[in-house]
C-alpha cells in the first residue's frame, strides 16, 4: 500500500490487454495453424510479447517498460492458472516453466528476426505450435509473413502509440 508503484505499471498492463488480444487473433489459430489448446494459446502470446519486448527495449526507458511488460505478462499467467484450477502448489513451478520457455522462445525469435542463427520459419516450426508439429509448410509460410509484418508494424509505431 505504502510501497512505490511503478511509474509503468499502467500502460504496461494496457499493453499487455492489447498483445493478448492480438495473440487471439483468430487467423493465428485458422490460417497459420497454432493450436487453439493451452499450450498453443501461450505459444501465440510469447510469439507477441517477445515482440513487443524487444520494441520496448528500443526506447530510452525501455527497459524499465519491458520488464513492467513481462511483470503484467505473468500475473495474468499467474491469475489463469488458478482459474483453470492449477493447485496453488503447482502455480509457482508452472510460471517458472513458462517464464523459461518464454526467455527461450524470445531470444529465438530475436536472433531468427535479426538474420543470425536459424532461419524464422524452422524457429517458429518448433517454438509456435504448441508442442505440435505444424500441418503443412503453408501454414509456417503464412506465420512467418504475419510475424515479419507485425515486426515492421511494432518498429513503424511511435513511442506514444505503444504506451497509450
Amino acid at each position: 500500500m505504502f510501497g512505490r508503484r511503478n511509474p509503468h505499471e499502467a500502460a504496461a498492463a494496457a499493453l499487455y490487454v492489447r498483445t493478448a488480444e492480438q495473440a487471439r487473433a483468430p487467423e493465428l489459430f485458422e490460417a497459420c495453424g497454432i493450436p487453439d489448446t493451452l499450450d498453443g494459446r501461450f505459444d501465440a502470446l510469447a510469439l507477441h510479447a517477445a515482440l513487443v519486448i524487444d520494441r520496448l527495449r528500443r526506447e530510452p526507458d525501455g527497459e524499465a517498460m519491458a520488464q513492467a511488460f513481462f511483470d503484467a505478462m505473468f500475473r495474468h499467467l499467474d491469475l489463469t492458472l488458478r482459474e483453470i484450477g492449477v493447485q496453488d502448489l503447482g502455480v509457482g513451478r508452472r510460471i517458472k516453466i513458462m517464464a523459461e520457455g518464454f526467455h527461450g522462445r524470445a531470444l529465438a525469435y530475436r536472433e531468427a528476426l535479426a538474420g543470425g542463427g536459424e532461419a524464422l520459419g524452422d524457429v517458429l516450426r518448433r517454438n509456435a505450435y504448441g508442442g505440435r508439429s505444424p500441418d503443412n509448410d503453408v501454414q509456417v509460410e503464412r506465420l512467418e509473413a504475419y510475424v515479419r509484418q507485425l515486426a515492421r508494424q511494432l518498429a513503424a509505431t511511435t513511442s506514444a502509440e505503444l504506451t497509450k
